[in-house]
């Protein structure tokens, strides 16, 4: 198929040179979604109906058999050999059951090694004779260790799942899913889903992944490039509102009140401060005559627009074209015949642009937030009612800044500088949105989210147990008012498939604590031995040579020391390690597993079968996955953050990063709810 693609020859169709230069790019694009991945197959599943369901056959020709896999292959004639997933003909491979077989007779599952075809498994969902028994080629493909990027679940959709991923590109779902119930993979498999179905409206309009970090965003990258959707951009939300560089960093409370749905209305009003009555009529001169638009008329133009709901831009354009049309009105009382260019030359005078000036000024969003977070007066303005004086204090910067070049500019200060740009110029709108981890965003942050995707719909991926930010969402249907969906269909996904049922029950005692509304969740994955806790005491040498209290003291020399022994136990284990610690501890261990010469990476670096091993910050450990973890001192997490129950929330997401197998290290007290 890629050959028949590169064969192409566009010279005798191509009129322009524009024509061939768009039918070049779309011919390149094609070549890429063809490419082969030589460890992902083609098929990986098989549906046999009891009877024939495409058009050439007779309705009594018995019954059609069709290979399910990750695109569209046909062969030199153009006749289908494997079946898209998306396909509606497939959509039973995912839905089928033996209560409801969707006229399946047979459901085969083929196994893979490296690429090569090494099982198969049956499935006859038409006879009553044959009991349900749980797959083991869906047990060992969830199972199968994690090296590299995030792999499709294309093979493994559970029905639940499957419901999401092709629900109706004209509604917003959001999907509460606790750790390793697969909602990243949904919803990414959701985007290739409405690619497929609605690809002609998705190339016009686009699509954006939004994750919450580079390294998630480099983790995920690979899963739809493997199904064959290669256009699919991908940002976090401060790469969305990159309006001014950002260089300082806010106190919590700071953070939490930029972040607060009522600085809207502040920053509106901050927008349309500068509007003022007209004081002077306009005079506009043409030829021998003067035409004179009085104060009253003008101060009427000025209220009819500011009552619209329109962007301050878009008013201030619209505002001189109002002007002229009051100017030909006169004229023609004056016995004139204007016409269209002479209301666009009048719109132009210099007169008319004096008043537009000194009625509605421009705004310069960087400079009006500059002016806002810098000047107590004029925030005092803009925030009468709206915030207290103590929260005004607050928000405003500590030394205010000289220009919008110089100024340390925090995180939430670019999103409200984001939340300016649209209230004078609107934002562009995409089709859909996919937002992951949605539950550490701020208001304001929903609010920036929700400005790329008003016209289309969006999927919203999170679960308010791992809300970690001050700011952190407290219900989905107040986060999906803020994002301008508030009619979204709310999902639950509390069926586990990565983390094993020893190691989510261990970190569901937590949920009383932080997220009392939540069911907790259970998992398929029985695996007994899958969790150890381990208190570490004692002092001891290093191994090496060296004295154990070489390391920054001797309590955490001991405690680095027993840390790296138990990534060398993990290590023996095929698959990727993770070693997860508090922010603040990450230095001893670099030093300690430089020290005992293991190799390890940073959080986004792929991991190969020579580079297993990666140091992750628990501030960073958020939506990645490893098949086995050791997670240092539990106590040191919940006390890097600024509160007790972002901190339980925070140890919450590090204790359900593993897929086979998780080991707590110790040496202060474990938290009184996992004692």
């Amino acid at each position: 198929m890629r050959e028949d693609v590169q064969s192409l020859d566009i010279r005798d169709v191509t009129g322009t040179w524009v024509t061939a230069v768009i039918l070049q790019k779309q011919i390149e694009a094609r070549i890429a979604a063809l490419a082969d991945l030589s460890h992902t197959p083609l098929f990986f599943g098989r549906l046999d109906y009891l009877h024939a369901i495409s058009q050439e056959l007779s309705e009594g020709s018995g019954g059609e058999s069709f290979y399910i896999g990750r695109r569209h292959v046909h062969d030199a004639d153009g006749d289908p050999m494997v079946i898209d997933w998306r396909a509606p003909v497939s959509q039973p491979f995912y839905r089928a059951s033996r209560t409801e077989p969707l006229d399946v007779e047979r459901r085969r599952r083929f196994g893979y090694t490296g690429g090569e075809l090494t099982a198969y498994e049956d499935e006859h969902l038409s006879d009553p004779a044959e009991t349900e028994t749980s797959s083991a080629l869906l047990a060992a493909e969830i199972e199968k260790p994690r090296v590299g990027p995030m792999r499709d679940i294309v093979a493994t959709i559970q029905p639940e799942q499957d419901e999401i991923v092709r629900a109706d590109i004209t509604g917003t779902v959001c999907v509460q899913g606790a750790p390793g119930t697969g909602k990243t993979a949904v919803g990414l498999h959701r985007v290739a889903y409405l690619l497929y179905a609605h690809r002609e409206r998705l190339a016009r309009t686009g699509t954006l992944v939004i994750g919450p970090n580079n390294a998630f965003l480099s983790y995920i990258e690979q899963v739809l490039p493997a199904l064959g959707e290669v256009e699919v951009a991908q940002a976090t939300v401060q790469q969305l509102v990159a309006h001014v560089e950002v260089r300082g960093e806010d106190t919590a409370e700071a953070a939490r009140l930029k972040g607060d749905a009522r600085m809207a209305e502040v920053l509106r009003r901050a927008v349309r401060s500068g509007i003022t009555t007209p004081t002077e009529p306009c005079v506009v001169v043409r030829g021998s005559r003067r035409w004179r638009v009085p104060v009253y008329e003008l101060d009427e133009i000025v209220e009819e627009l500011k009552g619209r709901d329109i962007r301050y831009g878009a008013a201030r354009d619209a505002l001189p074209q109002r002007i002229a049309h009051a100017v030909l009105v006169k004229m023609e009382q004056g016995g004139e015949a204007p016409d269209d260019r002479v209301q666009d030359a009048v719109a132009r005078n210099a007169a008319v642009k004096a008043a537009v000036k000194a009625c509605w000024p421009l705004v310069d969003p960087a400079k009006l937030v500059l002016r806002l977070l810098s000047d107590p007066e004029f925030l005092a303005q803009c925030a009468d009612g709206v915030l207290t004086p103590e929260e005004q204090q607050a928000v405003l910067w500590p030394k205010p800044g000289r220009s919008v070049r110089t100024a340390r500019w925090t995180q939430a200060d670019a999103v409200l500088v984001d939340e300016a740009t649209d209230l004078v110029q609107r934002t562009a709108s995409l089709g859909h949105v996919v937002l992951d981890e949605a539950q550490d965003l701020s208001p304001m942050q929903y609010r920036a989210v929700g400005r790329r995707c008003t016209t289309g719909s969006a999927t919203v991926l999170g679960d308010l147990a791992q809300g970690t930010t001050p700011w952190a969402t407290a219900s989905w249907p107040e986060a999906l008012h803020h994002l301008g969906k508030p009619a979204a269909h709310i999902e639950e996904l509390t069926k586990g498939f990565r983390v094993p049922e020893e190691v989510i029950a261990y970190a569901s005692r937590l949920l009383p604590s932080i997220a009392p509304g939540l069911a907790p969740a259970s998992s398929v994955r029985e695996s007994p031995g899958s969790l150890t806790i381990e208190r570490v005491e004692g002092d001891e040498s290093d191994g090496n040579g060296a004295d154990a209290g070489d390391l920054t003291d001797a309590a955490d020399g001991v405690m680095a020391k027993a840390v790296v022994a138990a990534c060398l136990r993990a290590l023996e284990n095929e698959g990727s390690t993770g070693l997860i610690a508090a922010d603040a501890r990450i230095p001893l261990f670099a030093e300690a597993l430089t020290r005992a010469g293991l190799a390890y990476l940073s959080p986004g670096a792929e991991t190969s079968a020579e580079a297993r091993l990666t140091l992750v910050p628990a501030s960073l450990a958020k939506g990645l996955e490893y098949d086995y973890v050791v997670l240092d001192e539990p106590a040191a997490v919940v006390a890097g953050e600024p509160d007790e129950r972002t901190g339980l929330r925070r140890l919450y997401v590090a204790l359900t990063r593993a897929v086979s197998g998780l080991q707590v290290l110790h040496a202060e007290p474990l938290p009184e709810q996992l004692a």
